[in-house]
């Protein structure tokens, strides 16, 4: 035996820097596949040379590894037969994918999704088939069509779903997942063999994050560390400042729960924090900032609302993945399970995209002129005499500094106005019918009611920079929400509260959009 001591150089291309940690391998027949193995495959050296292709290789070596790694689609009479690809086709395919640089990765998912994809020239006539097929019986006729839909199987499809069985391989797919949607997003390659490959990758993900495969846990102080400081990380709605803060988070009178998959293990998918609350929260800082003292006792009677404060998705190769929506149902269940008189359910819920939709509307109506206004001429001079200048470009300067919340005269003066213009921006701001913004969409297609807008419920200068410090209650009556929730699907109403409705109609009076 020869003791060969290997040294791996992870070249960071932004820096240029190196960082160098010592792989080692037994046996010199079999350094070559040791090194094949090594986590940052292929950027290894040996004594400061290069012993196999670099990540900054030319297109050559993404169509050698392609051609290895992704088998040609068994012929339908085989296709149960066939024996699998070797375990390693799998691996070598991930190591040389994680070894690219983020700007190599699109030109390598390109080169797979169009050069392994479909094979049109089969689907054609099969297609062909199918229609001559239609005059003969009808075993004739489901046969052709089987032979179709599997001739539409993408020939990478295959090597996607042998990867899945390796360890890490799931994981693995849903972060190739959220590749491909930021390669979508940023227009890097905006292909319809992208766009396909998109589609195949969610379809095999709703398959295996479909909720019977979900496992819910409850998260307290005594989960395991690892877990709980996830749940930190990703908190994306209202963020951890320290572990005391997440402590009383999974602490008295609050609940904390995630939904888990075996084939990601202490990996939380999606987290849902909860308040239990004596009555429905219209504010966020009794929530986050209000604490009982970590060894208190919870009283049952104090436990009539339970109030849905942060819904975090933590894998973004998971979006479009339905999650949330059934953490929501499951945890409902729980905690009715836990408290059988707890019949109040409600979201506390930011209003992102709100502050910048505002000070869009107020660019127009600076352009514009008094002939489309959205506020009434005693609100137009009440705010010019209060600031001195010009009502809405003030009003567009003070909402992009955050500056107007220190003026109690103007905090006053803008509560109706911002109110009334919230509340349409999400009961009649749409996208292709639906609510534009994207929490009140979520909520409404599970079924919840619109229920009421809090005025100063969030004045972080997180809450006030996105939504002018207000948050919405979207409430839970668990005997409507399938009804609302077909409604809203089907004919894209809304339903809201007499707040809510309201509220649109002040704005819609006061304005003339």
């Amino acid at each position: 035996m020869l003791l060969l001591g290997f040294v791996r150089t992870v070249c960071y291309n932004a820096r240029n820097w190196r960082k160098r940690v010592s792989v080692t391998c037994i046996n010199n027949f079999r350094g070559w596949e040791c090194l094949q193995q090594a986590p940052n495959y292929p950027y290894l050296y040996f004594r400061k040379q290069r012993l196999c292709f670099s990540s900054t290789s030319s297109v050559k070596n993404m169509e050698e590894i392609l051609t290895r790694t992704v088998d040609s689609l068994p012929t339908y009479e085989t296709r149960d037969k066939s024996p699998p690809p070797p375990e390693s086709s799998s691996l070598e395919f991930i190591q040389f994918y994680r070894s690219l640089d983020k700007s190599q990765r699109p030109e390598f998912l390109f080169k797979l999704s169009s050069d392994f994809g479909v094979d049109h020239k089969c689907v054609a006539e099969l297609c062909a088939n199918v229609m001559d097929s239609q005059k003969r019986d009808i075993s004739t006729v489901l046969q052709a069509e089987d032979r179709l839909r599997y001739c539409l199987t993408p020939r990478y499809k295959v090597l996607l779903n042998h990867i899945s069985r390796v360890e890490g391989g799931v994981k693995f797919l849903v972060d190739l997942k959220a590749d491909v949607i930021e390669i979508l997003a940023s227009k890097t390659n905006d292909s319809p063999h992208i766009r396909d490959l998109n589609g195949t990758l969610k379809s095999m993900l709703s398959e295996w994050f479909s909720v019977g495969l979900l496992s819910l846990e409850r998260v307290t102080w005594k989960s395991p560390c690892e877990l709980l400081q996830k749940i930190s990380q990703y908190e994306a709605v209202h963020p951890v400042r320290n572990w005391t803060d997440i402590k009383r988070r999974v602490g008295p009178y609050r609940r904390c729960y995630v939904f888990t998959h075996g084939a990601m293990p202490g990996e939380p998918l999606v987290v849902l924090h909860v308040a239990l609350k004596e009555e429905i929260s219209d504010n966020i800082q009794t929530i986050v900032r209000g604490f009982s003292s970590l060894d208190a006792v919870e009283d049952i009677n104090k436990v009539n609302a339970a109030v849905f404060y942060s819904i975090s998705s933590t894998q973004p190769g998971l979006q479009g993945v339905e999650l949330g929506n059934y953490l929501i149902k499951r945890v409902v269940r729980e905690l009715q399970g836990e408290f059988p008189h707890l019949n109040q359910f409600s979201s506390l819920s930011p209003i992102p995209g709100f502050t910048n939709w505002l000070l869009g509307l107020l660019n127009e109506q600076r352009k514009e002129g008094p002939s489309n206004r959205i506020l009434s001429d005693m609100e137009f001079r009440d705010i010019e005499e209060i600031t001195g200048g010009q009502a809405y470009e003030t009003m567009r300067k003070l909402l992009s500094t955050n500056e107007w919340v220190s003026s109690g005269h103007l905090v006053k003066a803008l509560e109706p106005v911002l109110m009334r213009l919230c509340a349409w921006y999400l009961y009649g701001e749409k996208h292709r019918g639906y609510a534009l913004n994207p929490v009140a969409n979520f909520h409404l297609q599970n079924g919840a009611t619109m229920w009421r807008l809090n005025w100063q419920a969030d004045t972080s200068p997180r809450g006030l920079s996105a939504s002018c410090g207000m948050m919405v209650n979207y409430r839970y009556f668990l005997q409507d929400t399938s009804a609302n929730s077909g409604r809203y699907l089907k004919t894209k109403e809304i339903e809201a509260s007499d707040q809510i409705r309201n509220l649109v109609l002040q704005f819609q009076k006061a304005s003339k959009l």
